[in-house]
């Protein structure tokens, strides 16, 4: 279906991803984004992203190129809908668009934008937490499709892009894989998955695993099955990483990492082991709480480094020296492709060794 996204000063800020995340990797039809601050502008010379959609002022612009579904692509701070945004989500669903919010805050209990809802359309706040819900109980553990489980070394760090990168990279390569989306842009992407940071920490394992064992359906048993990892171990903040690897069980771990980064991001008191101890605790921690008779424990079979903040020839260069002295493929998915990722994480064969 043809979608807007309301990105509202996102183009270029961290709080527009989840839009430019799908301007980056939905394969379906983008016709217009809107943003103010960039009205006009070429969408390629604002974001880096070379994909030919109209960057426009409004809704009343967007309406034209034939959007049915608008998506806030937004995730600002607090979780609620910018009053810079509200206008134009009101100007959609006056016009009978239907709405995609992975907002903290539900766009259905807001009883003004209920009143201009169209019969016919709806109003998706997919954060929130599915019902049904029960505990881990392990049961992705028995799946025969290969499960690989992104572990990033900070939030905001690739973890989604480089899930999805590979899953191109799969598809032209005709190997059948699958997404799990694990966060709004994700789900927002794949149409499938789990919100995890809108479910109770009790039912995280599980609802990971329900989502898993959901995707996995389409999958022949040689199938990829990319688990999209939240959170850091590393971050003092973050509980996402035990549920994912519980729920998941996953076969392979890519781990994700900002190039040359020593410290959380946004909290430059807390230092990173190195990455040498980073791939022994996430492989020790796979290697628990799973059934008698599992096949090996997972191993880090591939490094996907984010290299955004670095020059081209300094990109290669650093990937270059990180691979060597881990002994693992590293690449990074977006600057150099992941061809290379997905053979290393597709071969049971493939070397591990973490040099000291």
């Amino acid at each position: 279906m043809p979608l807007v996204l309301m990105q509202h000063g996102g183009l270029a800020s961290l709080t527009g991803k989840t839009g430019l995340a799908m301007l980056r990797h939905r394969p379906g039809p983008i016709v217009a984004v809107i943003d103010p601050e960039h009205a006009g502008e070429r969408l390629d010379l604002v974001t880096g992203i070379a994909r030919p959609v109209p960057v426009v002022r409004d809704l009343a612009e967007a309406l034209p190129y034939g959007p049915t579904v608008a998506v806030v692509g937004l995730a600002p701070s607090g979780g609620g809908l910018p009053d810079a945004m509200r206008t134009d989500v009101l100007a959609a669903l006056d016009a009978g668009l239907s709405i995609a919010s992975g907002l903290h805050s539900y766009l259905n209990d807001d009883q003004e934008l209920q009143t201009a809802l169209q019969p016919g359309r709806w109003i998706w706040d997919l954060r929130r937490e599915p019902a049904g819900l029960g505990v881990g109980k392990a049961r992705a553990a028995t799946l025969p499709c290969q499960r690989i489980l992104a572990v990033g070394t900070d939030m905001a760090v690739g973890k989604m892009s480089a899930c999805l990168a590979v899953h191109e990279a799969a598809t032209r390569a005709g190997v059948p894989s699958a997404f799990v989306g694990t966060g709004q842009a994700g789900i927002l992407i794949s149409g499938q998955g789990v919100p995890l940071d809108a479910v109770r920490v009790d039912f995280a394992a599980g609802a990971v695993e329900a989502a898993v064992l959901s995707a996995a359906k389409i999958l022949p048993p040689k199938g990829l099955l990319l688990v999209e990892g939240q959170g850091s171990l590393c971050h003092p903040g973050s509980t996402a990483t035990l549920p994912l690897l519980r729920g998941s069980q996953p076969t392979a771990l890519m781990m994700v990492h900002r190039a040359q980064q020593s410290t959380i991001d946004r909290l430059p008191d807390i230092p990173l082991p190195s990455l040498e101890e980073l791939v022994a605790i996430c492989e020790s921690l796979a290697a628990i709480a799973r059934p008698i008779g599992s096949p090996a424990a997972p191993r880090v079979r591939a490094l996907a480094l984010n290299t955004a903040r670095l020059d081209d020839q300094q990109a290669l260069k650093v990937v270059e020296q990180v691979g060597e002295r881990l002994g693992i493929v590293c690449r990074d998915p977006i600057r150099h492709g992941a061809d290379d990722l997905l053979q290393a994480l597709m071969s049971p064969e493939t070397e591990h060794l973490v040099k000291g």
